[in-house]
């Protein structure tokens, strides 16, 4: 497996990552444990060092399987994990239940998450989500002094703006930016690639496969159980799933013409290896539960693009209209 550094801060990495929310959270079914487990190591034998979880996710049953599988291999792998949402009494935190960043709601979260990761200090700790009631500043100050006690390694953003990614690095540089990104969501590029380009973040994007859409897998007879956050995200209706199948006739184009090793190259393989060619500081995190979905997924990091190939998706990409919000 290739390797990457994530911006200047020094902190090497496999070249994909592997986000680990679906194994417990977000689709449905959710993963058997065991199964879970024994995935979380084979993405470490396959040479996977970089995994992206959360408290919410859950909520702590992610951090808890995560951590129980990668307890063998502590010191050998990067574990990302996140504070940011109000706890709802004992059920914790959940998404809608609004933002916490106060910092010592911060600090409480950290504890929690070092017992369920298993680990002395967390490796990179990102803030969720931006906390409008809650100066930039406070929260780098409370990472900053939770990285000088040595529970926590490395600081990190996610889906923050340009001047608060300023503000906060100003305080506790930041190591990592996770956002949204992919071939069909770029609203990134104008102004936040170019400051994390600056300050030497990296950029970790999530959703790099539009959960699921872009690997060509996905049709207008696809349904969705009620508990999967797909069920109700405006791009997965019937109507836009047929409207941005134009997106995958591309992916699909620059595939047959394309290799991932010996085999012929697969539209997901085409979304990460785009995304690859963008910044050799950006490592993204597919999702996935199943050992061809991941070794699919490792095999992008062979394709190569070339610049015709990189012309030829901006220029088809700047044609098309994508249908529906991303939430």
């Amino acid at each position: 497996m290739q390797k990457r550094t994530l911006g200047r801060s020094g902190l090497e990495v496999s070249a994909m990552g592997l986000g680990c929310m679906r194994m417990s959270f977000g689709d449905a079914p959710i993963g058997d444990k065991q199964e879970m487990i024994a995935f979380l190591r084979t993405a470490v034998e396959r040479g996977v060092t970089f995994f992206d979880t959360a408290e919410v996710y859950g909520p702590f049953t992610n951090e808890e399987l995560v951590g129980e599988a990668l307890e063998p291999f502590r010191g050998e792998v990067i574990i990302a994990t996140k504070f940011g949402f109000k706890h709802d009494g004992d059920a914790g935190p959940r998404p809608g239940s609004g933002l916490d960043s106060r910092p010592e709601q911060i600090k409480r979260v950290a504890e929690a998450s070092l017992k369920r990761l298993r680990v002395e200090a967390i490796d990179l700790f990102y803030q969720h989500r931006p906390d409008p009631n809650v100066p930039m500043e406070d929260v780098a100050g409370a990472v900053k002094d939770l990285i000088q006690q040595g529970k926590v390694k490395r600081f990190g953003l996610s889906e923050a703006s340009a001047d608060a990614i300023r503000r906060a690095h100003a305080v506790q540089p930041v190591t990592a930016l996770q956002s949204e990104y992919s071939i069909w969501w770029r609203v990134i590029e104008p102004e936040i690639l170019p400051t994390c380009e600056e300050l030497g973040i990296g950029l970790v994007p999530y959703s790099p496969l539009g959960r699921g859409y872009l690997t060509g897998k996905i049709d207008e007879s696809s349904t969705f159980d009620s508990a999967d956050i797909r069920s109700h995200n405006p791009r997965f209706t019937q109507e836009a799933i047929r409207a941005n199948r134009v997106v995958v006739e591309l992916l699909e184009r620059i595939a047959r013409r394309t290799t991932a090793g010996e085999k012929g190259a697969t539209p997901a393989q085409i979304a990460l290896a785009w995304l690859l060619a963008q910044k050799p500081w950006i490592v993204p995190i597919p999702g996935s539960r199943k050992l061809e979905r991941l070794e699919e997924n490792l095999g992008a990091v062979d394709v190569r693009l070339d610049e015709a190939d990189l012309s030829d998706i901006d220029r088809a990409m700047a044609d098309i209209t994508v249908m529906g919000d991303r939430y």
